[in-house]
């Protein structure tokens, strides 16, 4: 059988199925879930819930959400621990308990479909491709396979994800992205994909890509920026995606402090470097990072300075972290302090001061 039939005959034995999205879910996983959901219902299952962590704070996951009107419910980790015979668990867009969800380690899962690098993959339903470009990619797939309907909310949802995914068809793209594409052109929703291109963008977004720009350090054809303490969690990534269209810049990688965690977004297209190796090597031992070869992220726990910063202001902490953060990358990629400095400011990471 195909994965698609091998996925739908596991599908038909269970009654409940719990589609656990990665925490802060973006519109790849929330398309797939979506997808996946109604591959269930399609497959015999009535009670299926799109679970969460985190926020939904991006303005284009907040505008997928609304516009398509997504169920989402917050995900309560006893709830998978703690279920019926035939209730099933899946992950969409991630693949191990623990790492980017809440999920705990020790929950069995029944389903994991997922396009990110990962190892110790386990589970009854395994389509783990590194090679795509999205999870929608392969959720596509399966809906055509298994001739689920497509409709405009579908259709458009994964369309979305998987153009926003590859940053429009630029980044990490494969053949199975545009056969993808061109399956759900004609059920798409032209006037709902503009709307979800072009959300409004909040006034705290635009400091913390402006903080971004001003505190960045350029070495050779790497730029490192941070954002001092935001509640824009997202605006890493989009202050990554910008800096990295900077001329001469290779690689972009922006942080900052959100909540009580070190948040880490970065962008390359230096074919010399895979990037989520490389934060993976950099902060493996402090935190959790990895990620594709031109795109990556990472999470680091506060509590790492906590001896350091015991009596300190808020601004000596984001001075700190800076600090640290920034040294830690510039040995970790190997750059050399004379290789072509340039672009600081004098809210560098190197000055400590409060970036907001």
């Amino acid at each position: 059988m195909s994965k698609a039939e091998t996925l739908r005959e596991l599908l038909a034995d269970g009654e409940e199925l719990a589609i656990v999205c990665h925490n802060n879910p973006d519109p790849d996983c929330l398309a797939s879930a979506l997808a996946l959901g109604r591959i269930a219902a399609a497959a015999g299952i009535d009670e299926r819930r799109i679970l969460y962590s985190g926020d939904i704070s991006h303005q284009q996951n907040r505008a997928f959400v609304n516009l398509l009107e997504v169920d989402l419910r917050e995900f309560d980790p006893e709830s998978v621990r703690d279920r019926a015979e035939n209730s099933l668990v899946a992950l969409v867009d991630h693949s191990v308990p623990g790492v980017n969800n809440e999920v705990p380690e020790d929950v069995p899962i029944d389903v994991v479909i997922d396009h990110h690098p990962a190892e110790g993959i386990e589970a009854r339903f395994v389509d783990h491709r590194e090679a795509v470009g999205a999870t929608a990619t392969i959720l596509t797939e399966y809906v055509s396979e298994l001739d689920v309907a497509f409709d405009e909310v579908l259709a458009t949802g994964l369309l979305f994800a998987i153009r926003r995914e590859t940053l429009g068809f630029l980044r990490g793209v494969t053949r199975d992205e545009y056969e993808a594409a061109r399956t759900l052109h004609d059920y798409a929703d032209p006037d709902m994909l503009r709307r979800l291109s072009t959300p409004a963008v909040s006034g705290a977004t635009v400091d913390a890509i402006a903080d971004a720009v001003d505190n960045r350090t350029v070495k050779g054809s790497v730029l490192i920026s941070h954002v001092g303490r935001t509640s824009e969690r997202d605006a890493l990534p989009q202050a990554a995606d910008y800096l990295a269209t900077l001329e001469g810049v290779e690689t972009a990688i922006v942080f900052g402090i959100v909540d009580d965690e070190i948040e880490l977004s970065a962008r390359s297209t230096d074919p010399r470097i895979h990037i989520g190796n490389a934060l993976g090597d950099i902060f493996g031992d402090v935190g959790s990072a990895g990620g594709h070869r031109e795109m990556a992220g990472g999470q680091i726990p506060l509590g790492v300075f906590a001896d350091l910063t015991a009596s300190g202001t808020d601004a000596e902490l984001v001075g700190i972290v800076a600090r640290v953060v920034t040294n830690r990358l510039v040995s970790g990629l190997k750059l050399a302090s004379d290789s072509g400095d340039s672009g600081t400011s004098g809210n560098s990471a190197d000055s400590g001061s409060d970036a907001n």
